[in-house]
């Protein structure tokens, strides 16, 4: 099916992937995507996945993963997270990487398809927690282009991390481009 992937991806759809290409060096990993404005990102990024040949998962919760469409969301790389009460969501999805030998989780840091100031925290924090990379990708409407960062660790200075972060994805505009 890689080669029907790639097919739509590139010629159907004149797409391209550039940057960092060794995914089977980095099998655990939070991938963020920016920006997230409309849900063609969604198929962008379902055809992404095979084009580049990697397994990449998301979280959800719990219910989402039982009968009947349970099959169709682990299908998509989908990985269900108990939300107790008192347990905190952070801790309990960097589990997840502990529990599995590749486990490389794509989160849109926006948290929403619409503008925003500011990102939300989780995946960084999820990134600390299970002492794992973030790798960001472009979600390029406007070059049809998804980039790649190099893999890099978050440090104790989140404000600089966030800075750095941001400088990647400056004037890269998504499906919906005052979203951007």
């Amino acid at each position: 099916m890689q080669w029907l992937s790639k097919f739509i991806y590139h010629k159907l759809l004149g797409w391209k992937v550039t940057g960092f290409s060794d995914f089977e060096s980095v099998k655990k990993t939070v991938i963020i995507a920016v920006p997230h404005t409309s849900w063609h990102d969604f198929y962008i990024g379902v055809l992404l996945r095979s084009v580049i040949g990697i397994e990449t998962n998301y979280v959800g919760k719990k219910a989402l993963f039982k009968f009947p469409h349970g099959w169709f969301f682990r299908w998509l790389g989908g990985a269900p997270v108990e939300r107790k009460n008192n347990e905190n969501q952070v801790e309990a999805i960097a589990r997840l990487f502990d529990e599995k030998e590749v486990f490389r989780m794509a989160m849109a840091p926006e948290g929403t398809r619409k503008k925003v100031e500011k990102w939300r925290t989780g995946f960084y924090y999820i990134a600390k927690a299970a002492n794992v990379p973030i790798i960001m990708f472009t979600l390029d409407f406007e070059n049809k282009e998804n980039r790649f960062s190099e893999p890099f660790y978050p440090t104790d200075d989140k404000e600089a991390d966030f800075k750095f972060m941001r400088k990647f994805f400056e004037g890269v505009k998504g499906k919906v481009p005052e979203y951007s």
